[in-house]
């Protein structure tokens, strides 16, 4: 799938984020997309935690970061963005093995979208969120 392909299905946008090596690699899975919204989880293993077994912070802006991807490049005319700015707050400690993130748009502008997010626990309980600024990538700009 070629980089510009306007994503407008669950499955395209499934195949596109394939490419994010590290997400994928990760375990992240793409459980909702929609103009402005992504849904994404994540099933913690060891791999996740820090020396004292909590989850490492890394992996929730990792799954932030990965939602907001996601949200910002789904729909018609949406075009590539990159994150520009990213505020994470970590509010209690994760209790269970699945994350979720979602992220929703909260303004778009010509250039620049921005995004917040809220990361959950298997309970339910908000672990952490985010605020994401997120600029848009011109065809002509993106090998400088």
């Amino acid at each position: 799938m070629e980089r510009t392909t306007e994503l407008t299905t669950l499955a395209e946008a499934r195949a596109f984020f394939q490419g994010d090596r590290f997400a994928a690699g990760s375990g992240m899975t793409i459980q909702e997309a929609a103009p402005g919204r992504a849904c994404v989880r994540l099933r913690l293993t060891e791999a996740h935690r820090n020396a004292v077994g909590g989850v490492m912070g890394g992996v929730i802006l990792t799954m932030a970061d990965f939602a907001c991807a996601v949200a910002s490049h789904f729909g018609p005319g949406a075009g590539q963005h990159v994150s520009a700015d990213a505020h994470v707050s970590f509010l209690r400690p994760c209790r269970g093995e699945l994350l979720t993130a979602e992220a929703a748009r909260i303004k778009e502008g010509r250039t620049l979208s921005f995004f917040e997010v809220l990361i959950r626990d298997e309970e339910g309980r908000e672990v952490a969120r985010g605020i994401f600024t997120m600029s848009r990538v011109d065809q002509e700009n993106q090998n400088e």
